[in-house]
């Protein structure tokens, strides 16, 4: 399902002196600039039918044209999953993702995955690249997403999140009672050792978490956190390394712990909830066709809510000041 892209456009002659790399951005907005870039090396976008550099400077009056595929993702099927929408129209779609969904196919998880249902629910994605998934939630996280349905709300989307414009908001559950809120502002990137996993490293991406205390029982804290960075697994990591790791989490949790003294339905609980207590809260975004703001906020999954309860009836229990 690949889409052919035809463009053409004069260089105007007020661009004198821009950089060709510079130039195609204003001139194909709709196109993200990595992928203006990509056309420009693989010799996809011409200057008065010849291929330049990124950096070759302009004169004006130059032709641009572009004779390029956008990628194929014929190779992965539609499927019938149900999908949990939360709004839709023409340009974006926000969804309510379930635990256990992988969003893009990869080893292990060939389909299945919410790439395949955007294929059923909406063919005309397939020729977005990768399916419009603009940023992912671990297959465990639950809560909200935004997709986009065309290349230019993509494009725009991209921008929002590299700009920090886009508000992403998660509640979790801790391991540990916290004091107060705060913000981790650590680097990360690949784990030195464990390929598979993410870590705290000094020559990493820039990565900064905000949280705030929602709700405190006897050994674990409810928390409120918001992304200004998007990094892979960043809640999860940064939240061990300030020593307060999800409940549940199978790779960043440590060793599994229960409270003294606590209820058999308490154990039960904690004990068969085994994924990562984390769930996309609020998304606020700028509507990547009107410019309207937009924001949407979803409830808890009922495994978070029943975890929740049962910390709060321990609490009382002990007479815990919450």
């Amino acid at each position: 399902m690949s889409d052919q892209v035809e463009l053409q456009a004069e260089v105007p002659r007020e661009m004198y002196g821009l950089r060709l790399d510079q130039a195609v951005a204003q001139l194909f907005p709709e196109y993200s600039r990595s992928r203006l870039q990509g056309w420009i090396k693989d010799g996809a976008l011409t200057v008065d039918g010849e291929s330049r550099r990124p950096r070759d400077k302009l004169a004006g009056g130059e032709v641009i044209r572009v004779a390029a595929e956008l990628e194929s993702i014929e190779e992965h099927s539609a499927q019938e999953i149900p999908l949990d929408i939360i709004y839709e129209d023409e340009h974006i779609l926000v969804l309510n993702k379930p635990a256990g969904l992988v969003v893009h196919p990869a080893a292990g998880h060939a389909d299945g995955t919410l790439l395949n249902a955007l294929l059923h629910h909406c063919p005309e994605i397939g020729q977005v690249p990768r399916a419009g998934i603009v940023h992912r939630l671990d297959r465990d996280t639950t809560g909200l997403m935004v997709v986009a349905k065309t290349i230019p709300a993509q494009t725009d989307l991209v921008a929002q999140l590299q700009e920090r414009s886009m508000g992403r908001e998660y509640e979790a559950v801790v391991h540990g009672v916290m004091t107060g809120g705060g913000m981790v502002d650590e680097p990360m990137g690949r784990h030195p050792r464990h390929r598979q996993k993410m870590a705290v490293v000094g020559v990493g991406k820039e990565a900064v978490t905000h949280y705030r205390l929602l709700e405190k029982f006897r050994a674990h804290t409810h928390i409120r956190l918001k992304l200004e960075t998007g990094r892979t697994h960043q809640i999860r990591v940064h939240m061990a390394h300030i020593n307060y790791p999800l409940v549940g989490d199978p790779q960043y949790g440590g060793r599994f712990r229960l409270p003294k003294g606590c209820s058999h339905a308490m154990q039960e609980v904690l004990k068969n909830f085994n994924r990562q207590a984390l769930h996309a809260k609020r998304l606020e975004l700028w509507h990547p066709d009107t410019g309207e703001a937009m924001a949407w906020e979803i409830d808890l999954p009922e495994d978070l809510q029943r975890l929740l309860a049962v910390l709060r009836k321990d609490a009382e229990t002990y007479d815990y000041e919450l």
